[in-house]
């Protein structure tokens, strides 16, 4: 009598476990890939129907899926499409700088092909120093992401270093002093260009040290003012004027601004 092998009674065998688990696994993917993208609207939907306790309330916005935790959304945030238009750029420069409430320390002036901000005193640097302060990277971090998507319409970014002549009497240490604001606008470049804020070939430090103070010597308040950082933007496919030019017109319309206070 001849014994017939089980084997080959049992249907299907390891091959159905395994059809099996290949297509759960293509199911799951394929869910993966369903849900990779969630529109902001319908995630403030759900976030709010889960806890009802989160309530959009005055200066208050609900965590973004692709946010930092604790870090608020502002407009040129959520919408950071490419910036193709110059004139725009100092809008959303402003944005920030009012977001940080930093009106009082940071000044931008625009033309109509140039964007000029001046930094002054402690935004970036603490005294005698040309290390970045924290607040200062957190601040440049913005910055970056604002020219990267206007990188196409920007011809050349100049920083330009300061330092102040604190005794009207004496100049400063020559060697101090030049090192000192090379230093601190070589820094502001390395950083921008570590975020990739735009192409490396147009950003240029500058270092001037004490020789172009903008306020009275002596004064604690004018000491403030001369020690400052700039960032000269210009316009790609304009002709680029001199930096004295730049210099007049912008610091004649602050002192216009200024008088007319």
């Amino acid at each position: 009598m001849i014994k017939k092998d089980r084997k080959q009674e049992e249907p299907g065998g390891w091959l159905d476990t395994y059809g099996v688990i290949v297509t759960l696994l293509l199911c799951f993917f394929i869910l993966l890939y369903s849900v990779s993208y969630i529109d902001q609207n319908k995630w403030k939907i759900l976030v709010e129907g889960v806890n009802s306790s989160v309530t959009e309330k005055e200066g208050q916005q609900v965590p973004p899926v692709n946010g930092t935790q604790g870090e608020p959304v502002s407009d040129s945030a959520i919408d950071a499409g490419t910036i193709t238009d110059f004139g725009q750029l100092d809008h959303v420069l402003t944005q920030v700088i009012e977001e940080r409430s930093l009106q009082d320390s940071v000044k931008i002036t625009s033309g109509d092909d140039f964007t000029f901000i001046t930094f002054h005193d402690k935004v970036f640097f603490d005294g005698d120093s040309s290390i970045l302060r924290q607040e200062g990277k957190e601040l440049l971090d913005q910055f970056a992401g604002v020219l990267s998507r206007a990188d196409s319409t920007i011809k050349g970014i100049q920083v330009l270093g300061h330092t102040s002549q604190v005794n009207p009497e004496r100049p400063n240490n020559i060697r101090n002093d030049r090192m000192l604001s090379a230093q601190r606008s070589a820094e502001v470049v390395i950083y921008l260009q570590s975020r990739n804020a735009v192409s490396p070939e147009k950003l240029v430090s500058i270092s001037f040290g004490q020789y172009r103070p903008i306020a009275p010597l002596g004064t604690e308040n004018g000491g403030e003012i001369n020690r400052r950082v700039e960032i000269l933007i210009t316009q790609s496919n304009k002709v680029e004027k001199s930096l004295e030019e730049y210099y007049r017109q912008v610091y004649h319309q602050n002192q216009q601004e200024t008088d007319n206070k």
